[in-house]
């Protein structure tokens, strides 16, 4: 499953949308990839919505994770 020229183009434009809307969060993950995530580090998200209504969700890192990080970081 190969991505084409012109949508690798969009979602460049819209990854520097986001870091430009967001600077704090691309400094984040180079912070926890400096320090090198590992096979079963826990990854905890939590979302509030504007109502107040909170989710929150974890996993635990298995290799295969550690396989598809390195893929996405290759790509850039």
């Amino acid at each position: 499953m190969g991505m084409n020229p012109m949508q690798l183009f969009q979602v460049m434009n819209a990854w520097k949308k986001f870091t430009s809307n967001h600077p704090k969060f691309p400094k984040f993950l180079q912070a926890v990839s400096s320090e090198g995530i590992k096979e079963d580090t826990i990854i905890e998200i939590n979302v509030t919505t504007p109502e107040g209504k909170n989710y929150c969700s974890n996993l635990k890192v298995t290799q295969s994770d550690l396989e598809l990080f390195q893929q996405l970081k290759n790509m850039q």
